[in-house]
């Protein structure tokens, strides 16, 4: 395939004969899921020109803002530097969405109450729309151009995509997966120097925040009724995502597009490390990650995976118990 790349999978599916509704507040999600749809071609207002310097997202945002090496660029480079580290950005988030649409297909399949099918296939459709209006807004700002998919979306989704287990997958996705997201698009949302690239995050962050509740109404029970070793597996399943998601990708294309070179490159790296470590972020940076961090805690609390075994893999990854 010239530009894609097959997963082998093994999916079960879940036959109903019985189309009662079964769980009353996955139905409740799922109302909302039909009240809050909405188009990507007449709910955007694509035609909101780009003002300012040209820059899409905050420079804050940029990792070499605020050092020797952002000081030496010339302000056209800087402009198109953070245009490359935006392309780089939304690639990767338009290549999640399409992961997540192809995800929660099979979980349309595999999940079985009937009131888990139906909110599963309205996020399919919300996905689509995702990887509809991220494609698009590419297309508008940024010529079209993305970048390769990055390392870890690919092993994250070809993952997901590969187990049978329905709350594996949700575990992966929904629980980590879109807590993720909805912290980075709602700094996006509130951070983006573009209008409509603020716009299109909204929209995304409402769905995401739904998408979130399934996982919050679905896996308590199946947490609960587990045995000790399917407790474990989950739990290490979790410590897995959460080990992938965080640990990201770097922009390296973008630099090296630049003229960085590797001395450079490894330097940038280190400042971006020491940085995050000594908690000497920008503004944006640590809302995000404050956020983030509470949201992850909040919700492996809530649905039972917070336990005293990966307590100490949370914090390897500088997540604080009490974050939330």
């Amino acid at each position: 395939m010239a530009s894609g790349h097959q997963v082998e999978t093994r999916n079960t599916a879940q036959f109903r004969h019985d189309y009662a509704s079964d769980q009353a507040d996955l139905r409740r999600l799922y109302e909302q899921a039909k009240i809050d749809q909405w188009n990507a071609s007449r709910d955007i207002d694509w035609s909101v020109p780009l003002e300012g310097d040209g820059g899409l997202i905050s420079d804050d945002l940029v990792d070499i803002h605020g050092t020797r090496f952002w000081d030496a660029l010339s302000e056209d480079d800087r402009i198109e530097l953070n245009r490359r580290v935006s392309r780089w950005r939304l690639s990767t988030l338009v290549q999640g969405e399409h992961g997540a649409m192809l995800l929660c297909s099979q979980l349309v399949e595999n999940v079985q109450g009937q009131d888990a099918k139906l909110f599963q296939a309205t996020q399919v459709a919300d996905e689509a729309r995702h990887n509809e209006v991220l494609q698009r807004y590419l297309d508008l700002r940024l010529g079209g151009e993305t970048y390769p998919v990055g390392g870890n979306v690919r092993e994250i989704f070809d993952t997901l995509l590969g187990t049978s287990s329905w709350h594996l997958k949700t575990i992966g996705l929904q629980l980590v997966a879109e807590t993720f997201a909805v912290s980075l698009f709602r700094m996006l949302a509130e951070s983006s120097k573009d209008a409509v690239l603020r716009q299109v995050c909204r929209r995304i962050l409402q769905d995401e925040a739904r998408h979130m509740g399934f996982a919050m109404l679905s896996l308590p029970a199946i947490v609960d009724e587990a045995t000790e070793a399917e407790h474990r597996e989950m739990e290490d399943f979790a410590v897995w995502a959460l080990s992938r998601t965080l640990g990201g990708i770097f922009p390296l294309a973008a630099y090296q597009e630049m003229g960085f070179n590797k001395a450079e490159v490894d330097e940038i790296k280190r400042f971006r490390r020491e940085r995050a470590a000594g908690g000497d972020e920008t503004a944006f940076r640590k809302y995000f990650r404050r956020d983030l961090h509470g949201g992850l805690v909040r919700n492996l609390r809530k649905v039972g995976l917070l336990t005293e075994r990966i307590a100490p893999n949370l914090q390897s990854f500088g997540i604080s118990l009490a974050a939330a």
